[in-house]
């Protein structure tokens, strides 16, 4: 039987997925950490996805000039040729970016909702996988702007995004170092992150609802105002958090998230094999 969440982990765990969502530090491994450390027990991969509903609002909200625009401009451009311009064409990344992530999230769900979840896996992705940030921060030459984006970079970044289906990885984390690695500016790379995360997430998000209620022993049960307030919280959160990243990044590395991925990944590695925390 699943136990029931109470309303104070319903928001902690809420507040959790909106800070750190958009950070390269895993929002679903957070959520699996933190409800593991602090309650004993896994939130589930269904509430993860539909508080993701939260975030992803946030990034509506925020980008909704662009989002507006773009969308326009790709109807526009079905319609007339002359009209194809880089928004009409970041429409078409997206969807293409889409693609892979939705196909093996349906294809491997029972392993994401369960196996995935280990917190001995959580922990060592969030090692291994700031070695890809840091090495990318590196080796990126970083001179090309969102406007100089091509197909071929929505496809490479969609496929890095396929990575985030593995708690530990960071959806963020993971597309932008593809763009980074790609010669992409940094403020492109995380600005175009955000917007190929919007239908993938928000899909998964819906698609979760009707487990979210019934996680079947994979997760904490919450009630329907419990993941509303939640998903509220996310939302709220989430804001903020965009428009302080995308400040942060114009004028900083991805180095400060290499150094505390590494550093919690050991702490949760030390509390594992302490016993202190059980895996799964």
């Amino acid at each position: 039987m699943s136990d029931t969440m109470t309303w104070a982990q319903a928001i902690v765990l809420g507040a959790v997925q909106g800070l750190t969502e958009f950070l390269p530090i895993s929002s679903s491994g957070h959520l699996r950490i933190v409800s593991e450390v602090w309650f004993g027990d896994d939130a589930g991969a269904s509430f993860t996805a539909v508080t993701q509903l939260g975030t992803e609002a946030a990034v509506l909200v925020f980008f909704a000039k662009d989002i507006v625009r773009i969308i326009a401009a790709w109807f526009r451009g079905l319609l007339n040729k002359e009209a194809r311009n880089l928004d009409y064409r970041m429409g078409w990344y997206v969807i293409i970016a889409t693609i892979p992530i939705g196909a093996l999230g349906f294809l491997f769900k029972d392993e994401i909702r369960t196996g995935a979840r280990n917190l001995w896996l959580v922990a060592s992705m969030l090692i291994l996988f700031s070695a890809v940030i840091a090495i990318a921060e590196k080796m990126g030459r970083k001179e090309r702007p969102i406007e100089k984006l091509t197909t071929r970079d929505g496809v490479i970044m969609g496929l890095a995004q396929c990575l985030a289906l593995i708690p530990g990885v960071s959806r963020s984390g993971a597309t932008a170092s593809a763009g980074l690695f790609l010669g992409l500016k940094r403020e492109a790379a995380v600005r175009f992150s955000f917007l190929l995360a919007i239908p993938a997430v928000t899909a998964s998000g819906l698609f979760s609802l009707p487990d979210a209620f019934e996680p079947s022993g994979d997760g904490m049960e919450s009630s329907g105002m419990q993941l509303l307030v939640a998903t509220i919280v996310a939302f709220v959160v989430g804001y903020a958090a965009i428009a302080w990243l995308l400040k942060f990044v114009a004028n900083h590395s991805l180095y400060w998230f290499v150094g505390y991925r590494v550093l919690l990944g050991l702490l949760v590695m030390g509390l594992l094999a302490g016993g202190v925390i059980s895996a799964t």
